[in-house]
């Protein structure tokens, strides 16, 4: 199954944060499932690392590049059909990073893995 990872869940699983459901990581460790992740995600993380509200102990590019590959990661890269479908998607949730998944799930038709239960007003599958 393909899954797309948002930034929470994929941050607890790389970092082995307790606050990861069991279901959650769970999907996450199937190797069966393909794992996907949006350049939204990794954005966010370098933003929150700028401005200081999160910390890793290593370098950015390095911590992703290596969580990438570990968890063989595959990129789903922000298209324009995406995008599009932001112009039409509700603001139940304000966060951009977070609507910006939102709409790839939407468009790829992809359940997402987040405990963001916010995300349970879109016509997407959350899991968690």
């Amino acid at each position: 199954m393909r899954l797309l990872l948002d930034t929470q869940a994929f941050l607890w699983h790389a970092l082995n944060d307790r606050r990861l459901s069991a279901k959650a990581g769970s999907l996450i460790a199937d190797p069966n499932n393909i794992l996907e992740f949006s350049p939204a995600s990794y954005w966010e993380i370098a933003i929150k690392i700028s401005i200081g509200k999160y910390n890793l102990n290593q370098p950015f590019q390095d911590f992703m590049d290596q969580q990438i590959k570990d968890n063989d990661l595959r990129i789903l890269p922000v298209q324009v059909h995406h995008v599009a479908a932001l112009v039409n998607l509700p603001f139940h949730h304000k966060d951009p990073f977070d609507r910006l998944l939102v709409a790839q799930a939407l468009v790829e038709q992809v359940p997402i893995v987040s405990n963001d239960s916010a995300l349970d007003q879109y016509p997407i599958t959350r899991m968690w």
